[in-house]
């Protein structure tokens, strides 16, 4: 019977107690990070990292990111390529805030050129914590695995009430939510009855940054966010 030294990769294992003060220095970081927003209107952008520069996606971002800057509005993503930088990309071209929160992947920092203040932080579920923290309303372009999760996190958070159930949540570009949004509606709920009806209210499916800069100007300066953390 093998034991756990003959798998290599837990010689990288440092530990039970090791990982939580890690995790919770990690949160310490963010939380610390996070107070100098306190006061300001703020915007967690998600989106695929694979766009590019030139693509609708990616300008888009840009140009949306660009208006929330004019808007005196924080913009915030993940740090990354993609269509965080474009989010950013547009923040900073405008004389904005734009706000990177890291991540480690390797030995190496994800970090686009046009944050201007940035964290980085280890774990991934520490970041989504402070995405989700930060903010008084989130913007979510079309992606894959990283941000249907970031996507569904917010939506349970919603659901189970964690989170403000008025916040905006902006969905760009209809041809891709809708289809997740018909598919939900028609498995989920219907065929499975997994999901309520009343669970399909509170997001906003948009086709272009204007009609997502009418919603998101119109957010508070602050309100009470969730009580996840």
């Amino acid at each position: 019977m093998k034991s756990r030294n003959d798998f290599p990769f837990y010689d990288y294992d440092p530990g039970d107690k090791q990982r939580l003060k890690r995790v919770m220095a990690e949160f310490q970081k963010g939380f610390n990070f996070l107070k100098r927003f306190e006061n300001e209107r703020t915007v967690s952008i998600f989106g695929s990292h694979l766009d590019k520069e030139g693509e609708r996606e990616y300008e888009q971002a840009r140009r949306l990111g660009g208006l929330l800057a004019k808007e005196k509005i924080v913009v915030l993503t993940g740090g990354g390529p993609g269509a965080m930088e474009a989010a950013n990309r547009g923040a900073f071209e405008a004389g904005g805030q734009s706000v990177g929160i890291n991540l480690e992947l390797g030995r190496q920092e994800q970090r686009n050129s046009y944050v201007k203040e940035s964290i980085c932080l280890h774990y991934l579920f520490v970041r989504r914590v402070m995405l989700a923290h930060a903010s008084q309303a989130y913007v979510f372009f079309p992606g894959g695995f990283g941000t249907l999760d970031e996507f569904f996190e917010i939506a349970t958070l919603v659901v189970t009430e964690k989170i403000y159930r008025q916040i905006p949540i902006v969905l760009m570009g209809r041809d891709y939510w809708n289809s997740l949004k018909k598919w939900l509606k028609r498995m989920p709920m219907e065929k499975h009855r997994a999901i309520l009806k009343s669970e399909f209210f509170f997001w906003r499916v948009v086709d272009n940054e204007k009609q997502a800069l009418a919603i998101l100007k119109k957010i508070p300066s602050c309100f009470v966010r969730h009580e996840s953390v």
